[in-house]
């Protein structure tokens, strides 16, 4: 093979670890859920 051929061939096995890699950390992370609570005080409205 000559050097560009391999460059070339070097190059996309990374590009397919990187997004394969990105895909599977897609789909093993789920984020966690937190639920917010925020109290507004009431002389904040009008009547």
């Amino acid at each position: 093979m000559s050097r560009a051929t391999s460059f070339l061939v070097l190059a996309v096995v990374l590009v397919g670890a990187v997004v394969g890699g990105l895909f599977y950390l897609d789909q093993a992370v789920e984020p966690q859920a937190q639920t917010v609570e925020k109290v507004l005080p009431d002389d904040q409205f009008s009547r």
